[in-house]
């Protein structure tokens, strides 16, 4: 499909009531050292939710952090993640994977076909500490401020370097996101 035919989709989606259909491959990719991110389903096509296709790279690590609005849903389509979706004992900044809940539980290593759902309030992160890339689905609800803060985390990410956790955590505080621990990206 050419970029004139999906920029009539786009335009055809935005006036009528049919439905959207992003066909495999198609859909604006974000690539950088850190992170390739694909998006779906934009604010523009949903009042719901946005949709990503996220590749995670070896040593990628979101850092744990919480949402006071939005809600998040991930779906491991290729490879590893540890993930973290629970509210810990002690939130310590250094490290999210040795934290516990009080009723025990711990981060987990979930493969392929796992969801993870993260209603607004629960720490969260996810990391890639296998030796090749992973891949999940990534939707957040209400759109459209996950695209915005992908484009603009992509742009610092991708600056070259060690990640400026500076300009980070002011892009996450625009965007409803409490980082906890640091983001790493091991380039």
């Amino acid at each position: 499909m050419t970029a004139h035919i999906r920029a009539s989709i786009d335009a055809d989606y935005a006036e009528s009531p049919d439905g959207l259909l992003v066909p495999t491959g198609h859909g604006r990719t974000l690539n950088t050292a850190a992170q390739q991110v694909t998006f779906k389903v934009t604010g523009e096509h949903s009042r719901v939710a946005s949709s990503f296709e996220v590749v995670v790279p070896p040593g990628f690590d979101v850092g744990a952090h919480v949402h006071t609005r939005s809600e998040e849903l991930f779906y491991v389509l290729e490879g590893e993640l540890d993930v973290l979706a629970f509210e810990p004992r002690l939130r310590t900044r250094d490290d999210w994977r040795h934290w516990e809940s009080p009723s025990g539980r711990r981060t987990v290593r979930a493969g392929t076909g796992t969801v993870i759902v993260v209603p607004p309030g629960c720490p969260h992160a996810f990391a890639n500490r296998s030796g090749r890339p992973a891949k999940m689905f990534f939707q957040a609800s209400p759109p459209p401020d996950h695209e915005r803060y992908f484009e603009e985390l992509l742009e610092i990410l991708d600056s070259g370097g060690p990640p400026d956790h500076e300009a980070i955590a002011a892009l996450r505080s625009r965007y409803d996101i409490e980082q906890l621990t640091p983001l790493r990206h091991d380039a």
